[in-house]
């Protein structure tokens, strides 16, 4: 057997997109707001640390873009655009994933569907905390509309 040589490793260019597991503070105080014991001002300041954390720690890896981890969008990657609307319950329908995992969406109770988030929203709050390159995770209306027709 011969010597064993160094392997040599490659630059593996990477962009981060998508969501990241949530702290445990903004888990708990999402669900105190849900049930009226935390205000929207409060939950958003606790979204912001939680942004502002992922962030920076995305800096620390070194990757040359980064984002927010989709920290602020609770409800769902697909309807977050929904979320808060007075048109909407959350009685709606289950999507079932292959991988095992479920989100529920909400069921639009009259009209017009009208989007109450918008993707340059969660953008601007993130470049905040950054001079790197921000990605950010957008539904595709084309998507929404299968669900929303």
């Amino acid at each position: 057997m011969g010597a064993s040589r160094p392997v040599v490793m490659a630059a593996l260019p990477t962009e981060p997109i998508g969501s990241l597991p949530r702290s445990a503070e903004l888990i708990e105080a999402r669900k105190a707001f849900l049930m009226g014991q935390l205000g929207k001002s409060e939950l958003d300041a606790i979204c912001e640390e939680a942004v502002r954390d992922t962030i920076l720690r995305f800096e620390a890896t070194g990757s040359p873009v980064v984002c927010d981890g989709e920290q602020g969008k609770f409800h769902n990657f697909a309807s977050y655009t929904i979320d808060g609307s007075e048109n909407t319950c959350p009685d709606g329908f289950i999507l079932k994933f292959v991988a095992g995992h479920e989100r529920l969406f909400p069921l639009l109770t009259g009209g017009p569907f009208r989007y109450t988030n918008h993707a340059d929203r969660y953008l601007q709050l993130a470049q905040q905390y950054t001079r790197l390159p921000v990605k950010q995770a957008v539904i595709a209306p084309s998507f929404q509309s299968l669900f929303y027709p």
